[in-house]
């Protein structure tokens, strides 16, 4: 039998040292390295035998190869029976590949995963619960209409060895891993959650992936920071780290992929939560738009792209006089610092001042929007709302706005204008040197090109 070694861990980064330290080399934090022993590998040695096991006792091993040697043809996709998800996996689910969702507590993360799963009738499937029994995974397959599956096997364990033990008797075409901050090994003698155990049990889990050509789901938690709990080499070691996100008092959630070894990281899924599970939003723009802010101040209407699909999406600002010394200025759904600097742009350029004012800036919905394209909209409610003048219905745009006060263009300037025109806007103002990719003709939107902030707030107020 193998020896037991002492190794020292930091528990803030996972930096390993042979000896204790008192500041970390690598991330600087104060006594945070921890003495923890590591026995034989084990856990390798599970996975390895797991995998053999369900490639059907079959031994690979790796050899070089030439590059020209190596087949091109790609693996089909699992299909994950939902479009969302599988536009965010870039198609679907990889086989072999590891992913990692994570989300605050009380998103839905277990909801999507458990709702995904059992809508896959063609697949047979290991749920690894670390956290809730089985009644209660069994209440939440009731509460979304579908207790009676057959092919999933809900499996209560937190013993990585275990897993193993179960996946080899049971051969599953996926595993589910909720949550990986609770799984550990007889490897590390720490607590389950900890940087080591997690770094360890991902690790064995990934091998056991790659060479038996299982795809694996871990479920993961959010640090009061918003970044993934547990050590960074987690998002290292995984395929795809998808982030579900949204605000609790809204029932909309997005999917957004933040690393994607088989597709684009630009894809974005919407959900809307319901009594009865989540539902797909094929069409967030009808949903994100409120049906009348007729006669309201300080609302834009903002044609935007999130990867490739198009919404548009409704600005809310308020302008106010500043009850204390200091103007505050807070944006929710939009970057904050990107909102101060346009509010300088406005001053500037446009002679507006609003050094003594309040602005606050809101994204409806509870969506969080990066498109830079939102920027006129931005500005467009802010002004409204400091004249406290409403925007005419039928007006929406798309633009972004530079320092020096200019319009700049932006991408996928028709899909904005169809999406528009679809929802039945009669106007868009647009940036001026898109006008030469866009067929005029071929819409019945009345397109209005603006080189500068100025000329988009005329044709807005007059």
């Amino acid at each position: 039998m193998a020896k037991d070694k002492i190794a020292y861990v930091c528990s803030n980064c996972g930096q390993e040292s042979a000896k204790w330290l008192g500041k970390c080399p690598s991330c600087g934090q104060w006594n945070t390295f921890k003495e923890i022993r590591v026995s034989s590998d084990t856990g390798s040695v599970a996975a390895a035998s797991a995998a053999s096991t369900v490639r059907g006792g079959r031994q690979q091993k790796a050899r070089p190869l030439r590059l020209r040697d190596i087949p091109t043809q790609e693996e089909p996709r699992i299909d994950m029976h939902d479009s969302e998800l599988n536009r965010v996996l870039g198609g679907g689910l990889v086989p072999g590949s590891i992913i990692l969702l994570g989300g605050e507590p009380g998103i839905g993360k277990s909801t999507l995963t458990l709702q995904t799963i059992l809508h896959m009738t063609d697949r047979h499937i290991l749920y690894v619960s670390g956290e809730e029994s089985a009644h209660q995974l069994k209440m939440r397959a009731q509460r979304i209409g579908h207790d009676d599956s057959e092919h999933v096997m809900i499996l209560c364990e937190t013993s990585l060895e275990q897993i193993f033990t179960h996946i080899k008797e049971e051969q599953p075409e996926l595993v589910v891993i909720d949550s990986i901050q609770t799984i550990s090994t007889e490897d590390v003698d720490s607590s389950p959650g900890s940087v080591t155990q997690v770094r360890e049990c991902a690790s064995a889990l990934l091998r056991f992936a790659k060479s038996s050509g299982v795809p694996v789901i871990l479920i993961g938690h959010i640090n009061k920071e918003g970044t993934l709990a547990g050590p960074k080499i987690l998002e290292h070691i995984v395929d795809t780290v998808i982030q579900f996100e949204g605000d609790q008092h809204y029932m909309y959630r997005i999917l957004r992929a933040m690393k994607n070894r088989f597709g684009s990281t630009s894809e974005l899924g919407i959900y809307e939560m319901q009594q009865n599970g989540l539902r797909q939003v094929s069409n967030p723009s009808e949903l994100l738009l409120t049906e009348d802010h007729d006669g309201l101040s300080g609302v834009a209407i903002s044609a935007a792209i999130e990867g490739v699909r198009p919404f548009l999406v409704e600005t809310q600002a308020l302008v106010s006089t500043a009850a204390y010394g200091t103007p505050q200025r807070m944006a929710t759904g939009f970057d904050q610092r990107r909102l101060n600097m346009l509010l300088a742009v406005l001053e500037k350029r446009v002679g507006f001042k609003l050094a003594q004012k309040d602005v606050f800036v809101n994204i409806a919905g509870g969506l969080r929007v990066t498109d830079l394209a939102t920027d006129l909209s931005v500005i467009a409610a802010v002004l409204s709302s400091n004249v406290d003048t409403p925007i005419e219905s039928g007006w929406c745009m798309a633009g972004e706005v530079g320092l020096s006060g200019e319009v700049r263009p932006v991408s996928r300037i028709e899909q904005r204008v169809a999406e528009a025109e679809k929802l039945g806007f009669s106007h868009i103002i647009v940036p001026k040197y898109n006008l030469s990719g866009l067929k005029l003709k071929s819409h019945n939107i009345q397109l209005h090109p603006v080189r500068k902030v100025e000329e988009a707030l005329r044709e807005l107020f007059g």
